[in-house]
């Protein structure tokens, strides 16, 4: 005899393959009320799934209107979600990873039927392929993303990725600079065009695109500080742009060492040398009152930028590490430069001035007396070239 079901608890039916059927009204994402079925080869089993379907109702989960596949929803995700509300470069990044590892493996899965068990044999095959850590951290990173939010839009209850363990990714421990080697790379690079902008890398940490969106209405050199605000990008098909910073903490206003606003001013007296050069020239490009400048006028390519500090680099016989590594450098060298601590949290951005000292008390050692005269010439060094 058919077991009973209380009034609104759906029904559950013997199919002719043997197996049970459940069936229930419940709200999909479309708003819809639509008949929704779930299966069981016992009547036991069918009854928990149909009591699932029915709490998902109760706590106000819509099913999905549609079964999407997984390769459909990353398109999506990439198209509607991404793409408008990111940056290029982080649409860049999903994108590839989506088009180059997920969809060919995984696009075809049902969204909603996508297993833990799914995508760690996924892993496991790219990590027989010799795919990196790195790049399979980052290609798992993506899925939680896009899933997360198919679990907002209300088209998953869970994100099963988050049920995989992320590749362990040997990042090691890459040292920056210390003070002599930072302070021989400056003098190296000292008549350069760019050494105001190696100086704000490795005395203020900032970032490439940062100090290449640097203006001169954002330097308060009577108060020495300066509040940044804009970052230079490229963007397919348009070009060099000048964007806001993604966050409001990145543009607080920042102290200027005495350091950094001589080397300021010594650009600024070159960046008017250069537009007499120039002439007519110069104004074909808009700079958008950039410090630091293209040769002609205009905003200058981090990438550039980046090639020249490695050029730099090679030039000063100094060891050779990343522009991204030499930020790290700046503890050091406020250090050095008898920046107050207090002055030094506010630049390093430190969050209790405890993580500041730590630093400071770190800068010591043999070549701490050989580093501070090497900084004393630097200082009186005139700009030439």
């Amino acid at each position: 005899m058919a077991k009973r079901r209380p009034n609104g608890g759906g029904t559950i039916t013997q199919r002719k393959d043997g197996r049970y059927q459940g069936a229930a009204y419940v709200t999909n994402t479309d708003g819809d009320r639509v008949r929704k079925y779930v299966y069981g080869s016992t009547w036991d089993e069918a009854n928990e799934k149909l009591g699932k379907l029915q709490q998902q109702e109760r706590d106000g989960v819509p099913v999905p209107s549609r079964s999407w596949q997984l390769g459909e929803w990353l398109d999506y995700w990439l198209t509607h979600i991404v793409r408008p509300n990111l940056e290029h470069n982080t649409y860049a990044k999903y994108e590839s990873k989506v088009r180059l590892y997920l969809r060919p493996r995984l696009g075809t899965k049902p969204l909603v039927r996508l297993s833990a068990a799914q995508i760690r044999t996924f892993m496991a095959a790219l990590k027989r392929q010799k795919v990196p850590a790195a790049t399979r951290f980052e290609i798992l990173r993506t899925l939680r993303n896009a899933l997360n939010r198919a679990i907002k839009e209300e088209i998953l209850t869970r994100n099963v990725a988050l049920l995989v363990d992320m590749p362990k990714v040997d990042k090691g421990k890459p040292k920056p600079w210390d003070a002599p080697e930072a302070i021989t790379f400056l003098r190296s690079c000292r008549a350069h065009r760019f050494y105001a902008a190696c100086v704000l890398v490795l005395v203020l940490g900032l970032r490439r695109s940062e100090v290449m969106g640097l203006r001169w209405q954002d330097i308060d050199f009577d108060r020495r500080q300066f509040t940044p605000t804009k970052q230079v990008q490229r963007i397919p098909k348009v070009g060099l742009v000048l964007k806001d910073l993604k966050t409001e903490s990145s543009q607080a206003a920042l102290p200027l060492p005495e350091f950094c606003a001589r080397a300021l001013e010594e650009r600024r007296e070159l960046q008017e040398l250069e537009r007499r050069i120039a002439g007519d020239a110069w104004g074909q490009a808009p700079d958008h009152d950039v410090i630091f400048s293209a040769d002609h006028g205009g905003l200058t390519d981090p990438v550039g930028f980046y090639r020249t500090f490695n050029a730099l680099v090679r030039r000063s016989k100094v060891r050779r590490i990343t522009i991204r590594l030499a930020r790290h450098t700046c503890g050091t060298l406020l250090a050095f430069l008898k920046v107050h601590p207090k002055v030094a949290q506010a630049i390093l951005r430190h969050s209790q001035i405890s993580m500041t000292m730590d630093v400071y008390t770190h800068v010591v050692g043999g070549s701490e007396r050989e580093a501070a005269a090497m900084l004393a010439e630097l200082l009186e060094d005139p700009l030439i070239g």
